[in-house]
């Protein structure tokens, strides 16, 4: 039977990744708040198949935990690299940009100093309370299988995302064939095949391209690259296009009708799914050095192509595919497949237990209040705050780190009921809305 604790909390948060972790540090220094927030794994580790050396990340090291909110807050990236006595060492460096696996330590030293944050703990579920008292019971079950029940009037859910595989994919070797999220504890199974093939364009198919590309001569194995896309599309980067991730256009995009929502952000793949342009040049110059005299590059780059399904032939896999522009179909053989096809918000089997508590649109999405509460059907005093899922609502830039401070202000000011941080009207050049 579960211990229940009988204390009631201001905020629980489900799931610690950057969001989650960002507001835990943000509380942190707001002595009047109650909180804890309880993740699966035993300790942080953000995407940890693609910290793959010499990747960057995309945002620069301002968008850290807090530094936005408030940049003298100790949990602050600068900080950590002041109590890493590496001071020196990154003002020498002259980036704005950190390596992806500097980025997943500073988060891990952050979550290691926030007693808020429990790790080893899965939320099984969500169930809201009206009696004397109105709360939100939250049962949550360690790795050894003991379950304790917590009450708290609030709760945030940052559940992040899930790999995406396509279902003719699925059921095969998980060694063989697997997504990108995968692909550092699979290196050395890649290195060790004759043939080697990564299916999609975005970010991480080239990150695992370019990879890849880096040892195939050394091992000899046949290397090819497979989108349905019409090319290797480079990332939308100019400054001004940077300013769709800001709070001014998530304001504007949220107050647009929900129709026009999804047809604006089925156009803004390249804000956020192309490949920046740093790794584009990086595999550009590498095939160029690799052509250089009379030797035949054992690479192959295949544009508009879709890949309609995989069978296991031999050793090997068979790739269904189809030249969409052409209309010619085709069949590609390779012994281990890599597919970058993307994430999927998670969205937790506990759900179902808030399914009449929550609002739903028609495509069985949350739906949201412009300050990240979930829509409820009944009139009480707890609200659910939501990171993940909100595309829909609010934009292109809802996963960006560089808007996760920006999110949790809102976030701690509604929870507050006043303005802790400050939210500036207007933080960017142009003008999305009209001016009046």
């Amino acid at each position: 039977m579960a211990q229940q604790d009988e204390k009631i909390y201001d905020l629980i948060g489900v799931g610690i990744g950057p969001f989650n972790l960002s507001l835990a540090a943000l509380l942190d220094e707001i002595d009047e708040t109650d909180t804890l927030f309880f993740e699966k794994k035993e300790h942080f580790d953000w995407h940890p198949g693609m910290l793959i050396e010499g990747t960057k990340l995309q945002v620069p090291f301002l968008a850290d935990l807090v530094t936005m909110a408030d940049p003298t807050n100790k949990h602050s990236f600068l900080n950590y690299i002041s109590e890493n006595d590496r001071m020196y060492q990154f003002y020498f460096l002259q980036r704005l940009d950190i390596p992806r696996r500097e980025y997943n330590d500073y988060c891990q030293w952050a979550a290691n100093r926030l007693d808020s944050c429990k790790f080893g703990y899965r939320v099984t579920s969500i169930q809201h309370v009206r009696e004397d008292e109105s709360y939100f019971l939250v049962d949550v079950e360690n790795n050894a299988g003991d379950s304790k029940t917590y009450r708290t009037k609030h709760v945030v859910m940052g559940t992040g995302s899930v790999p995406a595989m396509p279902k003719s994919f699925k059921g095969l070797s998980n060694k063989d064939v697997f997504h990108t999220a995968d692909y550092v504890q699979n290196q050395d199974r890649c290195t060790a095949a004759k043939s080697v093939t990564v299916v999609g364009s975005g970010q991480s198919a080239a990150e695992t391209f370019r990879e890849l590309l880096k040892e195939q001569r050394e091992h000899g194995f046949r290397l090819d690259w497979i989108t349905r896309s019409s090319g290797f599309a480079s990332m939308e980067e100019s400054k001004l296009s940077l300013e769709h991730f800001s709070p001014d256009y998530v304001n504007y995009f949220y107050k647009l009708p929900q129709e026009d929502k999804d047809k604006i952000f089925a156009t803004q793949g390249l804000y956020y799914k192309g490949i920046s342009n740093h790794t584009i040049e990086d595999i550009y110059n590498l095939l160029y050095e690799y052509s250089i005299g009379d030797d035949e590059l054992n690479v192959g780059l295949q544009v508009l192509t879709e890949v309609n399904g995989v069978k296991q032939k031999g050793d090997g896999y068979v790739l269904d595919c189809y030249h969409w522009q052409k209309k010619e179909s085709f069949q590609h053989e390779s012994e281990v497949v890599i597919t970058a096809t993307g994430y999927q918000p998670n969205i937790p089997e506990f759900i179902h237990y808030l399914e009449d508590f929550l609002e739903w649109d028609d495509r069985g999405r949350y739906k949201v209040e412009a300050d990240y509460r979930l829509k409820k059907t009944k009139d009480v005093p707890n609200e659910i705050y939501v990171h993940s899922g909100i595309s829909h609502s609010h934009g292109v830039g809802s996963t960006n780190l560089g808007l996760a401070v920006h999110r949790n202000k809102v976030i701690i000011n509604h929870l507050m009921g006043r303005e802790v941080f400050k939210i500036p009207a207007k933080g960017i050049f142009q003008s999305f809305d009209v001016q009046h």
